[in-house]
């Protein structure tokens, strides 16, 4: 298994996250998460989410720990537009240090994402 992943987005549709992780038993790990110090806001010029630093802001979201060759299909899907970033969820069982897909700051618009 890889790292904690934190996902906010199109990933937390279970369809979605079997389709682009290649694993249909992914959705049943997730485990439900909040961010803190970030809000979720669109990706500059297209329709999908990235996370933008704000200290008021939390993000709902759940968290996953794919194996690796569904984790390599997930960063394929999240493609070049975003990375890895380090990350400290809250979980049900407490903090957890995690990884979440941002892209670079100055594609995050201001407008929040739906």
């Amino acid at each position: 298994m890889s790292a904690p992943i934190f996902v906010y987005g199109t990933l937390l549709d279970p369809a979605v996250l079997a389709r682009r992780g290649g694993d249909a038993r992914l959705a049943r790990r997730m485990v439900p998460a909040i961010l803190l110090g970030h809000r979720r806001v669109a990706l500059r010029g297209t329709p999908w989410p990235t996370l933008r630093p704000d200290r008021q802001g939390a993000v709902a979201g759940e968290v996953i720990r794919p194996p690796a060759a569904a984790l390599r299909r997930l960063a394929a899907y999240e493609g070049a537009e975003y990375r890895l970033c380090p990350v400290r969820v809250l979980t049900p069982r407490g903090p957890l240090r995690a990884r979440a897909w941002m892209a670079p700051p100055w594609r995050a618009d201001v407008a929040p994402w739906p």
